[in-house]
């Protein structure tokens, strides 16, 4: 069965078909939410992004626009645990000081460009994270960041462009 045919029967009330889609989507949006924050946080995002796609389902009008719709939610909510983070980190340390970073991954190659990517800044980051990671077409991309094509693709530039750097300057070759 489609996501459009579990969205609509969803929405006439039909829970095994809520099951499912979460079955199918809840890896994708932990992903999704892991590439953005680390695995304790993107568990509590996870669990926010399902509470308001459950909540919100009814009120979705194009069920064929489910993949899009999902995400937008998904980044909103990493946006919004970000955005809480960063304005309590703010107030508890002058500016000037370091966040500290995810703990580094198993594979030494892994951890660089993991290291790399949360080195971005958030908004090439999160271009990344959709476009590559979580294979969104530029105009997917564009209508979950709320932005031009354009946009998009001048920010995926601009995170290829530091991402090599960083791991060049590691000594990878990317």
């Amino acid at each position: 069965m489609t996501d459009e045919l579990l969205v609509v029967n969803a929405q006439l009330g039909d829970r095994a078909a809520v099951a499912e889609l979460v079955r199918r989507w809840r890896l994708p949006v932990w992903t999704y939410a892991r590439r953005m924050l680390d695995a304790e946080r993107a568990d509590d995002v996870s669990q926010e992004i399902w509470l308001a796609v459950v909540r919100g389902l009814p009120r979705l009008r194009d069920p064929a626009r489910f993949r899009p719709w999902l995400f937008i939610i998904a980044r909103r909510s990493v946006n919004d645990r970000l955005r809480a983070e960063y304005a309590r980190a703010e107030a508890a340390r002058p500016p000037e000081e370091p966040i500290a970073d995810d703990p580094a991954e198993a594979l030494v190659e892994r951890a660089e460009v993991m290291a790399g990517l949360a080195g971005l800044p958030v908004l090439e980051r999160e271009i990344l994270v959709l476009f590559y990671l979580e294979d969104l077409t530029v105009q997917e991309c564009a209508q979950i960041c709320g932005i031009p094509a354009g946009t998009v693709k001048s920010r995926l530039s601009r995170a290829r462009r530091l991402l090599r750097a960083h791991l060049t300057e590691k000594g990878y070759r990317p």
